[in-house]
C-alpha cells in the first residue's frame, strides 16, 4: 500500500530539470553551528541541493520554525511496541532480561503479519511525531507459530517494508540470523521456533525485499547476526560474504555484551568476551553497528572505539530491562561513535533517549555535563549532532545534517512549546533534550515529503484504529 507521503524513487523531469522546494527558516542547525535567515533548497529526489544563510524568505515555504537534522532510529524490534508494559509485574525475587524473554515469547505466539503491521505502523507515526526519520528495523520474527516459514518466506519483512511506506518513516531492513540458543551450537527451543533461520534464508530474503523496494532511496538493506549466541563462527563468515555478494558495504548490526550472563557464556566458550570475540574474528568496521555493549572491559572500549563502528544505544530500553550502562564517555573521548535506539519501545522519543543517555554516565561517574567540553559545552546539542551523524553511518543513509547532498529529514521544532520559549541556537537543543515533552515537534520532512504537520501524521486516526483493535484481540 502506498500513500501521499511515500512514492517511488522520483526522477528528473523529462526536459532534464529538476524541481526544486524551498524552505526557508530564522534558525538552522547546521554541522558547524546555527545558520540564520537560511534557504534549504532540496532537489525532486529528496536531497538537499544548497543551504544558504542570511537569506530572505522570498517565495520560498516557511518552516514555521528552527530546523533541526531528523534522527536516526538504530535499533527496532516493532512488535514489542504492543507487548509495553506487559513485563512489569514481579514473577520472580530474581527478575532480569532472562526472564522478560519469557514473557516475550509468550506474547509473540500470537502474533500473525496483520497484526505485526498495524503494530509496526503504529510505532512508526509515534516514531516520526517525535523527531525520528530513519528506522534501522531488527527485523528476527521470520515463520509462523509452529516454525513453518511463510510464503512468501520474506513475508514478515515486506511487512514492515509497507508499514514504513505506509507511514512514511525511511527504513534500513535488518533480516536477523537466528540459529542457536546459545553458544557452542546449542539447538533452539521451542519458543524460539518464530526466529529460526540459516544464511542462505536470510539472503534470500535481501534479495526480496530489494526487489520489492525498487530502487526506493528511503529503503537500505543489511543483515543482522542476532548476537554470537545465537549464530556460529562459519555461519558468520558465511553471511557476511553472502551479503557482500548482493550489496557490497551494506550495513551489519549485531547484540552484543548485554548481559553479564551473556559474557560469562563467551568467556567459557572461547575465552573471549563477546566484542573482544568479534574484533579479533571478524572484519569490524565502519559499516558495524554494535547494539547495546553494557558489558565491555576498558581494553574492548577502547578497541571498539578505534574500529570506526557504531555502538547503537537504547537507554530506556536498556533501563527497563536493567541491563547496564555503557562507558561512554570512555567511548567519546577516544573518537568512538555512538547512535540511539528505541529496541523494545516502552519509549519512541529520541528526546528520552539522548536524556537517560546523559542521566545513566552522571549516575555513574556523579558529575553533570557529561557529553560536554570547554569548547562544546551544550549538553543537548552534542547529544542531537553526534546521535545524529552515528545513526546515519549505522543505518547506511546519508542524513544526519542538514547540508548539500544528504536527505532532506528536518524536524521542525514548536516556536509555540512552552519549554523552548525565549530559547535559541544551542540552548534550544538543552532546552529540547532535558526539559523537552510532546508538543516540541512541529513539522516533519522525509526525504523531502512532509510527513508530519503541526504535530500530527494524516493517517495516525486509521492507524491508531487498527492497532486498538490488535491490542484487543492480543488481550483476549
Amino acid at each position: 500500500m502506498r500513500t501521499a507521503y511515500r512514492t517511488p524513487a522520483r526522477q528528473p523531469r523529462s526536459d532534464n530539470t529538476v524541481m526544486t522546494k524551498r524552505i526557508f527558516s530564522s534558525e538552522v542547525m547546521l554541522p558547524g553551528g546555527w545558520a540564520r535567515n537560511a534557504l534549504i533548497e532540496i532537489d525532486d529526489t529528496g536531497n538537499i541541493t544548497a543551504v544558504r544563510a542570511d537569506q530572505k524568505p522570498g517565495d520560498a515555504e516557511l518552516a514555521g520554525g528552527p530546523v533541526i537534522p531528523g534522527m536516526a532510529n538504530t535499533h527496532s524490534h516493532a512488535f514489542q511496541r504492543a507487548m509495553a508494559g506487559l513485563a512489569e509485574r514481579m514473577g520472580s525475587p530474581d527478575d532480569s532480561f532472562w526472564t522478560w524473554r519469557e514473557v516475550m515469547y509468550a506474547f509473540v505466539r500470537r502474533l500473525t503479519p496483520e497484526h505485526v503491521r498495524a503494530i509496526a505502523a503504529q510505532v512508526y507515526v509515534e516514531m516520526l511525531r517525535n523527531g525520528y526519520t530513519a528506522v534501522a528495523e531488527f527485523h528476527y520474527l521470520h515463520n509462523q507459530a509452529d516454525g513453518k516459514p511463510f510464503a512468501p518466506r520474506a513475508e514478515l519483512g515486506l511487512t514492515h517494508l509497507r508499514a514504513a511506506q505506509e507511514t512514511g518513516i525511511a527504513i534500513t531492513l535488518l533480516p536477523s540470523l537466528y540459529a542457536y540458543a546459545n553458544f557452542g551450537e546449542e539447538p533452539l527451543i521451542p519458543a524460539q521456533r518464530r526466529f529460526a533461520t540459516t544464511p542462505e534464508q536470510i539472503l534470500g530474503m535481501v534479495r526480496d525485499l530489494r526487489d520489492a523496494a525498487r530502487d526506493n532511496p528511503d529503503v537500505r538493506l543489511g543483515v543482522a547476526p542476532h548476537s554470537l549466541r545465537a549464530v556460529s563462527p562459519a555461519m558468520l563468515k558465511d553471511l557476511i560474504a553472502g551479503l557482500d555478494s548482493l550489496i557490497p558495504g551494506a550495513p551489519i548490526h549485531m547484540h552484543v555484551s548485554e548481559q553479564v550472563k551473556e559474557v560469562n557464556d563467551c568467556l567459557s566458550w572461547s575465552e573471549c568476551r563477546p566484542v573482544q570475540w568479534l574484533l579479533e574474528h571478524m572484519p569490524v568496521n565502519e559499516r558495524w553497528c554494535l547494539i547495546h555493549c553494557t558489558h565491555v572491559s576498558s581494553t574492548e572500549s577502547e578497541r571498539l572505539s578505534a574500529s570506526g563502528a557504531v555502538v547503537g544505544l537504547c537507554p530506556t530500553t536498556e533501563g527497563n530491562l536493567g541491563d547496564g550502562i555503557f562507558p561512554l564517555l570512555r567511548h567519546r573521548e577516544r573518537g568512538g561513535r555512538f547512535s540511539i535506539g528505541s529496541d523494545s519501545h516502552v519509549s519512541q522519543s529520541p528526546v528520552e533517549e539522548l536524556r537517560w543517555l546523559e542521566y545513566g554516565q552522571r549516575l555513574t561517574l556523579r558529575r553533570r555535563n557529561v557529553i560536554a567540553s570547554v569548547a562544546q559545552p551544550s549538553v543537548g546539542a552534542n547529544l542531537w549532532r553526534e546521535a545524529a551523524r552515528g545513526g546515519s553511518q549505522a543505518l547506511g543513509r546519508p542524513m544526519g545534517e542538514i547540508a548539500a547532498g544528504k536527505r532532506a529529514d528536518l524536524v521542525v521544532l514548536n516556536p509555540a512549546a512552552l519549554n523552548l520559549e525565549g530559547r535559541s541556537g544551542d540552548t534550544l537543543l538543552d532546552a529540547l533534550v532535558f526539559a523537552g515533552n510532546h508538543d516540541s515537534v512541529k513539522h516533519v520532512m522525509v526525504g523531502g515529503t512532509w510527513v508530519v504537520r503541526d504535530g500530527h501524521h494524516a493517517h495516525e486516526a486509521e492507524i491508531e484504529a487498527r492497532y486498538r483493535a490488535v491490542q484487543k484481540q492480543l488481550q483476549q
